[in-house]
């Protein structure tokens, strides 16, 4: 227990310890302003605000698993979109079975898009999901199965580069196409929608709002934590010199199939955690989320924040879905792709650290400035001298 702890406290410096108090701050805050303060109050916060600040925490957390893979792997998924819509359909098939009479059709068993369909029983794949437990590692093992398959394959065939890319896009895509189907079972083109309860409670009332926002933030700080002591970690440097020289760390012994498969399933997981904190909260999971473009966008969110840093992958999220947001309701909502791309082009040319690299960049050189002016024994001078 004390390794652990000193594990965690040691893979903490200033900038991770005051992004864990913001977030936590949050987490604490924002309900607060929803439920205890009046409506009439300007500093009360309504309750779509905390519902779309519980989707970009959600975000924060996909961008996080991305950029352990990436940032510090090397790894380039564009399907990630996958892993984050496998764990929504977890969660939304628990969901879905916990509607029971209250459906349009009151079947007690077969949710209501089945009933529509004229199925008449239950697939076999939805035994257990009426279960939260069952649901809560389906969450974990629907997703992580299939990155640990996927990347057996791909990783002992030293797939690397473009190459992987674009296969990761490509089962996600071919993942979006079958769950387009209505004999797939999982809702066709509609998806799961209409939920009623989680664990009991009203999905919809403002209390269990905040709740899952909190959840979310909680998530977002555990999944935080665990990255950071990995990356500081024995087991990180590894990572990190796959990432820089993948060939020169294969022939001092190392077997990079074993730690890239490892990383891969354990990000692939975050991601279907991610998706499953989401769906609650949107209210609706379906096919439309298995699309490229999805997975495409995540990795612009950590290239704006910041390869390889983290806490820049979770603010580029929360950036760009803000951004998002506030372009796509009013007369440039047309043209928000051509935004989306220009910023990345921009922050490629201009920033290639991107925000949070960028500034720990600037701060290193100013550093190394001033130590470079002590050794000297000449001051630096001020910006108004």
């Amino acid at each position: 227990m004390k390794t652990g702890s000193h594990i965690l406290i040691r893979s903490l410096d200033r900038g991770a310890t005051i992004f864990l108090i913001v977030v936590a701050a949050i987490a604490i805050v924002v309900p607060i302003l929803n439920l205890a303060v009046p409506e009439l109050s300007v500093f009360h916060l309504p309750t779509y605000l905390v519902a779309l600040f519980g989707k970009y925490a959600c975000y924060a957390l996909l961008a996080l698993s991305i950029d352990l893979i990436w940032g510090y792997c090397g790894i380039l998924s564009l399907g990630h979109g996958a892993f984050f819509a496998l764990g929504g359909y977890a969660m939304g098939m628990y969901l879905m079975r916990q509607i029971g009479t209250r459906g349009v059709y009151a079947d007690p068993i077969l949710p209501d898009f089945m009933v529509f369909l004229n199925w008449k029983e239950l697939p076999v794949y939805w035994y257990g999901f009426q279960f939260f437990p069952y649901a809560a590692l389906m969450i974990f093992l629907v997703p992580g199965v299939l990155a640990f398959v996927f990347g057996w394959f791909a990783f002992r065939s030293r797939v690397t580069g473009v190459y992987l890319s674009i296969i990761t896009q490509a089962l996600t895509y071919a993942l979006k196409l079958g769950f387009f189907r209505n004999n797939f079972g999982f809702g066709g083109n509609n998806g799961l929608t209409d939920f009623k309860d989680v664990l009991g409670f009203n999905v919809q009332a403002e209390a269990m709002r905040n709740a899952l926002f909190s959840i979310s933030c909680i998530a977002l700080i555990l999944a935080f934590l665990l990255c950071r002591a990995i990356i500081t970690s024995k087991f990180g440097k590894v990572l990190i010199a796959i990432r820089d020289a993948e060939s020169r760390t294969r022939f001092l012994g190392y077997r990079v199939e074993s730690y890239k498969l490892f990383v891969f399933t354990l990000s692939a997981c975050m991601a279907g955690v991610a998706g499953a904190l989401y769906v609650p909260q949107v209210g609706i999971i379906n096919p439309s989320e298995f699309e490229p473009g999805n997975s495409i966008e995540a990795v612009i969110w950590v290239a704006v924040g910041g390869r390889g840093t983290l806490i820049g992958a979770a603010l580029g999220a929360v950036v760009v879905n803000y951004a998002k947001t506030y372009f796509t309701s009013g007369i440039l909502a047309p043209y928000w792709l051509f935004l989306l791309g220009s910023l990345f082009i921009a922050v490629t040319l201009l920033l290639p650290r991107g925000i949070i690299g960028t500034l720990r960049h600037w701060t290193a050189l100013r550093r190394d400035r001033a130590s470079a002016a002590a050794e000297d024994g000449v001051r630096e001078p001020l910006p108004a001298e």
